[in-house]
């Protein structure tokens, strides 16, 4: 399970990641990830302490994926996907996951494949322009 500490929850924290943060789109998802955000909030009340802050994850799972019982099964299999990863993450890191409606009908090894190849191409890409 993602720990709590690990969840994006702020409308702000999603809009970094999503705004300044790199894009791979695939398939079945849209990975945005934001690497310059060790330093975004000294003040988190969810630090673990000192301005160390873990790499974070947040999903968007919208109605155009499907009824309320599909998108609640989408987002349980992307955080336990996002889960098992984000220890590979740069620490201050921000994930964004979002599901296409394709995802609807994608078996749980689908959308790992899609997810692993995300990460890769974001890791394989240069950081330098990520903390602008």
């Amino acid at each position: 399970m993602l720990p709590s500490e690990s969840r994006l929850r702020r409308r702000e924290d999603f809009a970094t990641a999503v705004r300044r943060g790199r894009r791979v789109g695939r398939p079945l998802l849209v990975v945005h990830l934001y690497t310059g955000g060790a330093t975004a909030e000294p003040a988190n009340p969810h630090s673990a302490g000192g301005n160390f802050l873990p790499a974070r994850a947040g999903f968007v799972v919208s109605k155009a994926v499907g009824v309320a019982v599909v998108r609640n099964r989408v987002k349980r299999r992307l955080r336990h996907l996002v889960a098992e990863r984000i220890g590979d993450l740069p620490a201050g890191s921000l994930i964004v996951v979002r599901a296409l409606p394709s995802a609807a009908e994608a078996q749980y090894a689908d959308l790992a494949r899609d997810l692993d190849s995300a990460l890769r191409k974001l890791s394989a890409s240069s950081p330098t322009g990520a903390g602008q």
